[in-house]
């Protein structure tokens, strides 16, 4: 129950942690064009995310895959803006299967490349242990917590946002994306490695 504790507490403040706020740009620019109506594709998007998450840290942990870390470094932000820059050029007045489907394979892709930026770390956080996967799972249950908490409040805004202040969907869409970009780009200028 201890380990539980500690790998769920691990994989929740992955996400939640403001250092390391990437995955939380990212869950903005995935599920801006999202509402309270589309709740059910919401939960496949964030599920899909950790999936391609733990699915990379198993590899990752088990030596199956080994990455450069700079590649990772630079290609977290590539993510960030690849799905902020969909979300400007491909927004419409109601949100599209298309766009849909695409932002779900964005999510399970895109976990991949974020789950191999944190494996290094979850190594030496599981460190001599012998079972490695009960532990991979506990720590993917806290990044889904976390991922629902932070989609939950990016839904709400958004309610907010088209409700009371009136902001159109595609606007809301938009001017969210635009800071996304705006912040994305510095960490990609200081992640280029070449």
């Amino acid at each position: 129950m201890d380990n539980l504790i500690f790998f769920g507490r691990e994989g929740l403040f992955h996400v939640l942690d403001w250092g390391a706020y990437d995955h939380i740009l990212f869950l903005v620019a995935l599920a801006v064009v999202y509402d309270f109506n589309n709740w059910k594709k919401v939960i496949w998007l964030i599920t899909l995310f950790t999936i391609g998450h733990t699915l990379s840290l198993i590899l990752a942990t088990y030596k199956v895959v080994s990455v450069d870390s700079k590649w990772v470094e630079f290609l977290i932000p590539v993510t960030i803006l690849i799905t902020a820059l969909f979300n400007i050029f491909y927004v419409r007045k109601s949100t599209k299967n298309l766009k849909t489907n695409t932002n779900l394979v964005f999510a399970l892709f895109f976990g991949l490349i974020h789950g191999l930026g944190f494996s290094s770390y979850f190594k030496m956080l599981v460190g001599k242990i012998e079972y490695k996967f009960i532990p991979l799972l506990e720590f993917a249950l806290g990044v889904e917590i976390a991922q629902i908490i932070v989609v939950l409040i990016i839904l709400i805004l958004g309610f907010i946002a088209q409700t009371i202040f009136r902001f159109s969907k595609r606007d809301w869409i938009l001017i969210i994306s635009s800071i996304v970009i705006g912040v994305v780009l510095p960490i990609l200028k200081s992640a280029i490695f070449w």
